[in-house]
């Protein structure tokens, strides 16, 4: 006979998922920024540099 403690749901996401998950996102982030940043910079030195 089982306890109804032992038999556990384990539906939907726990804290420990949500956080990798987070830590995996902000990770996607700032690869990207780290990657274009200095494209995007250019692209602005550029318009800044514009004969008006």
């Amino acid at each position: 006979m089982k306890h109804e403690r032992e038999v556990t749901d384990e539906q939907g996401a726990t804290a420990v998922e949500y956080g990798l998950m987070v830590a995996l996102i902000a990770a996607i982030i700032m690869g990207s920024v780290a990657l274009l940043g200095e494209a995007v910079f250019g692209i602005f030195q550029g318009t800044l540099s514009w004969p008006w």
